[in-house]
């Protein structure tokens, strides 16, 4: 049963129909998750992230904290949806994706 609601799936997917979110997410993944953070940015990024996060689970500040959790997933990923949005990038030419 599994196998053929798979194929049905896949079928779908090949043919163009309009559930096909799969392939609308990798070319929204291939536009806006370009790697766009270097080197210095992406160090920075993941240890405020860290110190953020490290903050709020303590309970030296306030539940605002966890917002240290974007610039850690930014940093990890290599990728920031706003650097794509304004044009920013922060790579060096030889590691751009």
């Amino acid at each position: 049963m599994i196998q053929i609601i798979l194929q049905w799936y896949c079928r779908g997917i090949l043919q163009g129909a309009s559930f096909a979110l799969p392939l609308k997410f990798l070319s929204w993944r291939a536009t806006m998750m370009k790697t766009n953070v270097g080197g210095l940015d992406r160090i920075l990024r993941i240890l405020v992230g860290l110190v953020l996060i490290a903050l709020a689970a303590t309970g030296t500040v306030g539940a605002w904290g966890w917002i240290g959790i974007v610039p850690l997933a930014t940093g990890l990923l290599r990728s920031c949806p706003l650097y794509s949005i304004i044009g920013l990038n922060t790579c060096p030419l030889s590691s751009r994706s």
